[in-house]
C-alpha cells in the first residue's frame, strides 16, 4: 500500500469520528497556540529592550568608580579622568566625552513641588545619549563657563512641573530654593531610563551649588563619564585606551584590580539579549507542557481507536495489508490529527499575539517565523512519538485473534 493510500485510509479513519478528532485536536490546538503567543511575547521583549539599548547609540561607553574587594581607599572618576580622556593623544579612538553628578532635590514651579533627580553635565551630553529636543535648546559651553544657572527639563519633569500646554522655555523653575531659567525641554524617552525625570544643569552650577564634594586630593568626583567611540568598530579599541589612560591615572599596579568599571553599550545589549533570551525558552517551555497533555490524549484516543477497530485491522490483515500497511495507516491518524491541529493552533496562537499587543501599548509582539516552525515540528513530533505505540499495537494484532474479536 502506497503513502497516498494510507493517508487516504487515515483520513477515512478519522472523518469516521469527527467529533472525537476534533476533541482531540484541541489539546494540541491551545498547546501550539500558547507556544506561539508565549513565545511572540518574549520576542516582543526582546526586540524592544534591544531597541531601547541601541537607541542610546551603538558606540556609547560608561565609566562608573568600582570599588575593589580589597581596596582601603574609596574609588572615584573624576572630571580631570573626563579631561584626559578627551585628549585625542591619550585616547585617539574617543570622539567625546561628557561627565554626569547627580543627587535627589527639590524641584518646584508655581504651585508644583515635587522632588526630581537634579544633574550636572555639559553640552555634549544629550550628543552622547542620543536625546532630542522637544523645545528650546540644551546647554552650552557658556553656561559651564559663566555657571548659569538655566535648566533643561526631562519630558517627565516638564510634565509634572508645568500644566498641559503651557510653554515653559523662559520660565523659572526653583531647584533647592535656588531659581533656574528654562532654556529647554527633551523629547520622552520611554523605555527603561530615568532621562524624563531629571533636570539637567550646568556641571559648573552642579558642583558649586549643589554637589561640593572633592576628593582627598582635591579634584572634582562624578557620577559617571560618558565615552562616545569614533564608530562602532572602535569600541573595543576605546575601552582598551580608557583603562590605560585610567590605569596610570590612578597609579594602579599591574597585579591592581581596576578601580573603575568601563562598560559598552554593546556589551549590554548581548547581556540583554541572553536575559531576554532565557525569558523567551522558559515561556516556551511553560507552554510546552500543554503540549506534552495533547499528545498524551493523542496516545489515549488512538488506544481507543485501536481497540474500537480490531476487527477491521483483523480483515485487512485478511485480505493482504502489511504490518508495515496497519502501522502506516494509525500512525498517519495520529500525526495528521496533531499536524491539523498544531496548524489550527499556529493561526490561534497569531491572533492571540495580536491581541495582547493590540492591548498593551508597550509591548509589540514578534511571530516569527522560527516559532511557527518550532511550533509545527513539535506539533508533528508530538503525534509520531506518542502515535507509535497505539500503531505498533495495532500493527502486531493476528489476524485470527482480531477476526474474532467483538
Amino acid at each position: 500500500m502506497g503513502i497516498l493510500e494510507s493517508l487516504r485510509t487515515a483520513a477515512t479513519g478519522l472523518t469516521t469520528n469527527k467529533m472525537r478528532a476534533a476533541l482531540t485536536m484541541l489539546g494540541i490546538i491551545i498547546g501550539v497556540a500558547s507556544v506561539v503567543a508565549l513565545m511572540s511575547i518574549g520576542e516582543g521583549v526582546q526586540a524592544m529592550v534591544a531597541g531601547e539599548i541601541q537607541g542610546l547609540g551603538s558606540n556609547l561607553i560608561f565609566i562608573r568608580a568600582d570599588q575593589p574587594d580589597d581596596a582601603t581607599a574609596p574609588a572615584y572618576v573624576t572630571t580631570d579622568d573626563a579631561e584626559a580622556l578627551a585628549d585625542p593623544f591619550n585616547a585617539p579612538a574617543i570622539v567625546a566625552v561628557s561627565t554626569t553628578v547627580q543627587g535627589q532635590l527639590r524641584v518646584s514651579h508655581g504651585d508644583e513641588d515635587t522632588t526630581l533627580t537634579v544633574s550636572g553635565t555639559d553640552g555634549q551630553y544629550d550628543d552622547i545619549r542620543s536625546l532630542d529636543l522637544a523645545m528650546g535648546g540644551f546647554l552650552t559651553r557658556a553656561d559651564l563657563d559663566d555657571q548659569a544657572r538655566v535648566a533643561v527639563l526631562g519630558w517627565g519633569a516638564y510634565r509634572d512641573l508645568f500644566a498641559d500646554g503651557e510653554y515653559p522655555v523662559g520660565q523659572t523653575v526653583t531647584i533647592d530654593d535656588i531659581r533656574f531659567e528654562v532654556v529647554g525641554v527633551l523629547e520622552e524617552q520611554g523605555g527603561f531610563g530615568t532621562e524624563d525625570d531629571t533636570v539637567y544643569v550646568p556641571m559648573t552650577t552642579a558642583q558649586t551649588r549643589f554637589f561640593p564634594q572633592r576628593t582627598l586630593s582635591g579634584q572634582r568626583p562624578v557620577a559617571a563619564i560618558y565615552v562616545s567611540a569614533a564608530d562602532e568598530g572602535q569600541v573595543d579599541a576605546a575601552v582598551d585606551q580608557i583603562r590605560s589612560v585610567l590605569r596610570e591615572r590612578h597609579e594602579l599596579a599591574v597585579d591592581d584590580a581596576d578601580d573603575f568599571s568601563v562598560t559598552s553599550q554593546q556589551a549590554v545589549l548581548d547581556l540583554a539579549s541572553q536575559i531576554t533570551g532565557v525569558l523567551t525558552l522558559f515561556l516556551g517551555a511553560i507552554a510546552g507542557i500543554s503540549l506534552l497533555v495533547g499528545g498524551i490524549g493523542i496516545m489515549n484516543i488512538m488506544l481507543v481507536s485501536v481497540t474500537e477497530r480490531t476487527r477491521e485491522v483483523g480483515i485487512r490483515k485478511a485480505v493482504g495489508a502489511t504490518q508495515r500497511d496497519i502501522l502506516l495507516q494509525f500512525l498517519l491518524e495520529a500525526i495528521v490529527l496533531s499536524l491539523v491541529g498544531g496548524l489550527l493552533g499556529i493561526g490561534l496562537g497569531t491572533v492571540g499575539a495580536q491581541v495582547i499587543s493590540n492591548l498593551s501599548a508597550d509591548l509589540v509582539t514578534r511571530v516569527t517565523a522560527g516559532t511557527v516552525s518550532l511550533a509545527a515540528g513539535v506539533a508533528s513530533a508530538i503525534g509520531l512519538l506518542f502515535g507509535v505505540y497505539p500503531a505498533l499495537r495495532a500493527a502486531r494484532l493476528q489476524p485470527v485473534e482480531a477476526l474474532r474479536y467483538e
